[in-house]
């Protein structure tokens, strides 16, 4: 799962052949980098004396395609995100798994294992709270009740994840949430349902966003990624998690189609795989590891509040990765059309910083207007209006 970082450290262009003790595994430039060291890399080379080689890249598969086309790939195992995946495997990128040289299927969580991928850990975006609420909300349907819950809330500004939460909360049941959206119907109720607290909503684009607005005191609740709501960490003391129709997907290892160490791939994926090495990760990071027997091994506590817990997964939406590939393009341009502009100046020093566009939303969720070269608020006109 890309969160909105940016990664500074980058594959180099091409790496020097390993020799047969060593294997090539790439991932995401990010802060769980060093929490895949330790649950996966390191102990990997203790146990079997194959010492990993790690790099980080973007996300991007334009290198991979030139290795893989080349006839010569460099890499071996790669992270990549469910529709890296997908496309990839479609397009030969991957290798085709034979899953029994990795697991037993029914060891992991649905979802998690495809022709091309095994999961390495879930993530998920749910209803993110404040404990000081007079009343906790439990479900997406709550997340629209403006008169028991009084306060902006915050939504990720896509299509995707909020036109679902928006069938969600209007009753939709999580399987025929997919049907339904590819309908012409499906979509108008979503878009509807959306519009009934457009006025009242804050909409973010960064995974930061929402624990920041939060802590600002700006929104009352929002859609978040999980991951940056750790239980364990002081700051989010305040914070709350209501898992009740989450949404959930899984980053995977994949082989590099081509790989010359396609044994030691294979090796290192069923390591990774396993139970006791899953339950380090989730240690360091809030993931949820793919393979339900790593949750037994884990505290109860830390299990529970983890996206692949069995409470949690019981009660989630899967990712439909497929539909979003298929409608993704379209259903966003409808989106963007719908959705106010975010300001991207954010001070209210100068309103100046408001002219880039005719309208925008600043980060308390005020409109700001642009009236032939004047800004203003639209809650500043408001009062002015219900003056006169």
């Amino acid at each position: 799962m890309k969160i909105g970082l940016i990664f500074i450290v980058l594959v180099p262009a091409s790496l020097a052949a390993a020799a047969a003790n060593q294997l090539s595994v790439i991932s995401f430039g990010r802060a769980d980098q060093d929490a895949l060291t330790r649950a996966y890399y390191n102990a990997f080379g203790q146990s079997t004396g194959i010492e990993v080689k790690s790099f980080s890249y973007d996300g991007q598969t334009t290198e991979l395609e030139q290795m893989v086309r080349s006839g010569k790939p460099e890499w071996d195992v790669i992270q990549v995100e469910s529709r890296t995946l997908q496309q990839g495997c479609e397009q030969g990128l991957f290798e085709r798994l034979d899953i029994s040289k990795i697991g037993q299927p029914n060891d992991f969580i649905r979802g998690t294992v495809s022709d091309c991928g095994v999961g390495i850990f879930a993530w998920s975006l749910a209803l993110v709270y404040s404990d000081r609420l007079k009343a906790a909300p439990r479900s997406w349907a709550d997340f629209w009740d403006l008169k028991k819950y009084p306060g902006k809330r915050g939504l990720r500004r896509s299509a995707k994840y909020t036109l679902e939460i928006a069938l969600l909360a209007d009753g939709v049941a999580p399987a025929d949430v997919y049907p339904m959206l590819a309908t012409e119907a499906g979509v108008v109720r979503a878009f509807r349902k959306l519009d009934q607290i457009k006025s009242d909503t804050i909409w973010w684009e960064a995974a930061a966003q929402p624990g920041a607005q939060l802590s600002a005191g700006n929104l009352v609740m929002s859609s978040a990624y999980t991951l940056w709501f750790d239980p364990e960490q002081p700051r989010n003391e305040h914070f709350k998690i209501a898992w009740d129709k989450s949404l959930y997907d899984v980053d995977s290892w994949a082989i590099v189609k081509g790989s010359p160490r396609l044994p030691e791939a294979y090796r290192f994926i069923a390591f990774a795989s396993g139970p006791e090495r899953q339950k380090v990760l989730s240690e360091r990071l809030p993931y949820g590891p793919t393979n339900k027997k790593a949750l037994p091994l884990l505290r109860a506590d830390l299990a529970q509040s983890l996206p692949s817990s069995e409470a949690n997964l019981s009660r989630a939406l899967k990712v439909d990765t497929a539909f979003w590939i298929a409608h993704g393009e379209t259903l966003e341009k409808r989106f963007d059309a719908w959705a106010p502009a975010i300001c991207r100046q954010q001070t209210d020093d100068d309103e100046d910083d408001y002219r880039e566009r005719p309208a925008c939303q600043d980060v308390q969720g005020h409109m700001r207007i642009n009236d032939g070269g004047k800004t203003h608020s639209s809650l500043h006109k408001q009062g002015e209006a219900d003056a006169n």
